[in-house]
Formats: structure tokens, C-alpha cells, sequence
């Protein structure tokens, strides 16, 4: 079996992974919060976790895996997109309208996240439905000392946990005083003491506790949900690096006082942050996209996600219209090259090598890209497939099979017959012209014209022509 390597970020080294349990390797991955679509940066935890969990899949085998990736549905930024709603004249209660968005952005989450070509995780739980556990885990910590009530809200005391608060991040609680945009209220005993349970309206979500009508703080939510599905201790715990501080740090710290036996997750793997054109992705300087939008402009899922695997998830990754024109054609040869056959029985060893060395996804790319320049079709197919790349589902963008070009490039070839001889070659030049604006590639040689689909192929554009 291959040994896979991982960069833990709790001990800042690369470690051989070694699971609790062979037979059930359990990851727990930080999912959205549902108040809009998903922005393209959303999108790149997404995909780098997909490839861990088909590694793992590969390495275990499909059975032995268990992938956790959760919704929050319950948070102010939700709400207040409800409530606009209901202002703007939408029927129904508040809370209604907080559920129906939030059915309405998991859909949309699904489908965007599913034209990347990531897989289901096994499970993908709603904060909503862990309202119990997470009043349950509450009420434990405030038994064992490490949480108090207060004015209808209850925080966790960072104090009762201050000899390890901070080990995930590198931080001292002085420093993260000293550095950090914390909430001050006067009910709290230490200024970096976080939310468990909060007050809510009447009108808002909430549910009745020992503290009153109120909600979760969203961090208590990722502990009580990976512990009712994966246990005091698991495997791997994964999300963005901006989820390091407070989040995880605030999950370890409530997970491992309410579970002191436990290990709550063993391996910690964080990705880095999307630029776009070289620059960070905002509203303000108009590079702010989702993934809906880019698969709106024609740019396939696979071409998306390929792109996100030419960079290494602990690397910024810029996003650039170059590298996805690339990127299109790589992919539109590779279709080409492995159209109608089936793929090996296994990946290359090589790529599978490239995958277990912290999840090397450009060194696989690699890889792919010399199975391919010696021709080895079935080896590409399934290297590719591991990769989430080449898979029958992910190819109806690259389908020219229903575009008949044969029409075009007779009539291509009639006019430069036509211009041979009148020497006006105004028509050849005018066919060609439309002919590369819709995506293709002229090919004209003393045999004939080929017209050849190439990256931004637009059979549409080819109307009128």
C-alpha cells in the first residue's frame, strides 16, 4: 500500500499518515456558510479535499472512507438576506424565509461544487438538525468549568484553556489580544472568550435552552457535528487557512475540554487563498466571481478545476484567463486522445506517487502530461480519472461529436480554390476570421481544409457564418 504523506499544520511537518483505523479513515472538511453562491475562492477547498478524498478512496478503498463536509444554516448573514426578502414583500415568516434560502443556496452550492467534478462526501449535515448535540456539548462544558452563562449568552472561558489555545495557530492568547478584532461586552470575563449560545428574537431562528430563546455560535457547530458522526477522535480535519484562527482554533479548544480522552482530529490540512490576475479577489476591484458566473461565461467545470490543480493547495493560486484557455486545450486534446476506450486498471504509478507526496497535484499534472506525449491513452484515462479529470460525466462541454464542421470547411476549401485562381482571397480571409473567433483551428494544406474544435469553441457563433 502507498505510503501517503501530509503536511499536518498542528506540527508544521509533513508526516507519513498513518489512520486510526484502516477501516474507517474519517475527514471532517469545514463546509459554507448558505447565504449565496459559492465565490470561485469557495471553490478551491472544495476541489483540494475532492482529490484528498479519492486518494483516500484509491489507497483504502471506497468503503473504508468516511468524508464529512457540513452547511451552516443557521448565522446573522442568512438571516438578513431572509429579511430583505421579506421587506422587498416575500410571504411567509422570517424563519421561513431563512429555511427557503438556505434550501435554495445548498442547491445551488451542490450543483456548482458538482460541475467541478467534486464528489458527494458521505455526509453533509446541516447545522439545524445538531441543535440538541450542540446545547448537549454546551451544558457539559459549562459542568466541567470551561464555559459560563451570561446575559443570555454563554462563552467559552479561553482561560480554563490557555496553556494550549493557540498551538494550531502559533499564537499566544497575549498576542491574539494584542492583534485581533475581538468583540468587546461587558459580560465577557476575558476578551477572547467566544460565542457558544446566543439570544435571538422572536421573529429570528432560535430554539428554547437552559439560556433562553437563542442560537449556536458557529464554531460550537463543527465540534458537535463531527463528533456525533465521527467520533472524540478522527483522522484528518481540513478547510481554508483563514479558517485557522478562530475557528479551528476555537473547535480544538471546545472539542478537547468537552472530550479530554479524545484527540479530535489527528491531522490538520489547510489550502491557501485565490487570487485573480495576480491580485486578491474583491468586490471593490471588480474581480469578485462565483463559480455559477464562470460556468455561465462557457467556462467548463473540468477546465476550473484543472486550473486549481496546476498549484499546490498550500500555495496562493492565481486564477488567470490564460491559464483557463490553456487549460481548455489541454483538455480538449486529452479527450481527443482517450475518446473511446476504457482507462487501466490503476493510475500511473507515478501520478498515484505525486498525489501521496502531500497531494502534489502539478507534479500529477505532470505526470499526465508525459502519459499523453507517449501516447499511452489508458494510462492518461486513468491517471486523469483519479484526478477528478476525464470522467464521462465531466465531458459534454468537449462533445463536438453533434457539430458537423464538413459543411464549413467545403465551403472554406471552394473559396480558395476560387481565390487561386481571381487571386481575391478577401472571402478566405473573411471565413477565416469567423471560423477562429468561434474557436476553431484552420488547418489548410495542399490535401484539404480541416476545421479542428480548439479551446472556446462556440458552435453558435458559427450561425450566419
Amino acid at each position: 500500500m502507498t505510503t501517503i504523506k501530509l503536511h499536518n499544520t498542528r506540527t508544521r511537518t509533513k508526516e507519513d499518515f498513518v489512520p486510526i483505523s484502516a477501516d474507517n479513515v474519517r475527514m471532517y472538511v469545514c463546509g459554507p456558510t448558505v447565504y449565496d453562491r459559492a465565490h470561485l475562492g469557495n471553490a478551491r477547498p472544495v476541489v483540494v479535499f475532492d482529490v484528498l478524498y479519492r486518494l483516500l478512496r484509491h489507497t483504502f478503498g471506497a468503503d473504508h472512507v468516511t468524508y464529512v463536509r457540513n452547511f451552516t444554516d443557521v448565522d446573522d448573514k442568512i438571516n438578513a438576506t431572509a429579511l430583505a426578502r421579506q421587506q422587498a414583500g416575500a410571504e411567509g415568516t422570517l424563519e421561513q424565509l431563512v429555511q427557503e434560502r438556505s434550501n435554495e443556496t445548498i442547491g445551488w452550492y451542490l450543483h456548482d461544487m458538482g460541475a467541478l467534478g467534486a464528489l458527494e462526501p458521505n455526509e453533509m449535515p446541516r447545522a439545524t438538525q445538531y441543535i440538541a448535540q450542540m446545547i448537549a456539548m454546551i451544558e457539559d462544558l459549562i459542568a466541567k468549568g470551561h464555559a459560563y452563562a451570561a446575559e443570555g449568552h454563554v462563552l467559552f472561558a479561553v482561560d480554563s484553556w490557555k496553556e494550549h489555545y493557540g498551538e494550531l495557530s502559533g499564537r499566544s492568547v497575549d498576542d491574539m489580544i494584542a492583534g485581533a478584532r475581538v468583540e468587546v461586552a461587558p459580560y465577557k470575563k476575558n476578551p477572547m472568550d467566544f460565542v457558544l449560545w446566543k439570544p435571538s428574537t422572536e421573529e429570528l431562528p432560535g430554539w428554547d435552552s437552559p439560556w433562553g430563546r437563542g442560537r449556536p455560535g458557529w464554531h460550537i457547530e463543527c465540534s458537535a457535528m463531527s463528533y456525533e458522526l465521527l467520533g472524540e477522535s478522527f483522522d484528518i480535519h481540513g478547510g481554508g487557512n483563514d479558517l485557522m484562527f478562530p475557528h479551528h482554533e476555537n473547535e480544538i479548544a471546545q472539542s478537547k475540554c468537552a472530550h479530554p480522552h479524545g484527540e479530535f482530529a489527528k491531522v490538520w490540512l489547510h489550502n491557501e487563498m485565490l487570487q485573480v490576475e495576480g491580485k486578491k479577489m474583491s468586490k471593490s476591484l471588480g474581480n469578485f466571481f462565483t463559480v455559477h458566473d464562470l460556468l455561465e461565461q462557457g467556462v467548463p467545470g473540468e477546465v476550473i478545476r484543472f486550473v486549481f490543480l496546476q498549484t499546490h493547495y498550500r500555495k496562493p493560486m492565481d486564477w488567470t484567463e490564460k491559464k483557463a484557455r490553456e487549460a481548455e486545450a489541454t483538455l480538449r486534446k486529452w479527450r481527443a486522445l482517450t475518446s473511446g476506450i476504457e482507462p487501466a486498471a490503476s493510475a500511473a504509478p507515478a501520478v498515484i506517487a505525486a498525489l501521496s507526496d502531500d497531494l502534489n497535484t502539478a507534479g500529477a499534472l505532470a505526470e499526465l502530461h508525459r502519459l499523453a506525449a507517449d501516447g499511452d491513452a489508458v494510462g492518461l484515462l486513468a491517471s486523469a480519472q483519479l484526478l477528478g479529470l476525464l470522467t464521462p460525466e465531466m465531458g459534454a462541454w468537449a462533445d463536438t461529436t453533434s457539430t458537423d464542421l464538413s459543411a464549413h470547411a467545403d465551403r472554406l476549401a471552394d473559396a480558395r480554390v476560387i481565390a487561386m485562381q481571381s487571386k481575391d482571397f478577401s472571402e478566405v480571409d473573411r471565413l477565416k476570421a469567423a471560423y477562429l473567433a468561434a474557436g476553431l483551428e484552420v488547418r489548410m494544406s495542399k490535401d484539404g481544409v480541416e476545421l479542428v474544435p480548439g479551446a472556446g469553441f462556440d458552435a453558435a457563433k458559427l450561425e450566419g457564418v
